[in-house]
């Protein structure tokens, strides 16, 4: 991937963020508006690929815009020793509606995926 798809692929990360964005509220209303409960709440860690600060902040934020998600904190992992500031970046989040722990961290990757490719001019790393 180069720059030159760049626009096409911030275009289809935001109609992408826009669907998942759509299809979390209408499970946050219909979990509000039905009897019972049907979320099942969890707190997970997700090691990120993010390599900047910006990364981190603009995935925690749609994390936390996205119903249902909530990131708690956020922790640079530390790098090897040298002066290359952080390895990476640890996102603490809660997640209403999964199927467990696996489930959680696969959707939050695919967030991450997405976001990656469409605002890094290379893509995101595989």
């Amino acid at each position: 991937m180069t720059w030159l798809t760049w626009p096409l692929r911030f275009l289809g990360f935001l109609l992408w963020y826009a669907r998942e964005l759509v299809l979390s509220n209408v499970a946050v209303t219909r979990d509000v508006l039905t009897p019972g409960q049907d979320s099942s709440p969890i707190v997970v860690r997700y090691r990120t690929r993010c390599r900047s600060e910006f990364e981190t902040v603009l995935l925690s934020v749609l994390i936390t815009l996205t119903p249902g998600t909530l990131t708690l904190a956020t922790a640079a992992r530390p790098g090897d020793g040298e002066d290359t500031g952080a390895e990476g970046y640890d996102i603490f989040v809660h997640a209403m509606y999964s199927d467990g722990p696996q489930d959680a961290l696969s959707g939050l990757q695919e967030m991450e995926t997405h976001m990656l490719n469409g605002i890094r001019a290379g893509g995101a790393p595989r």
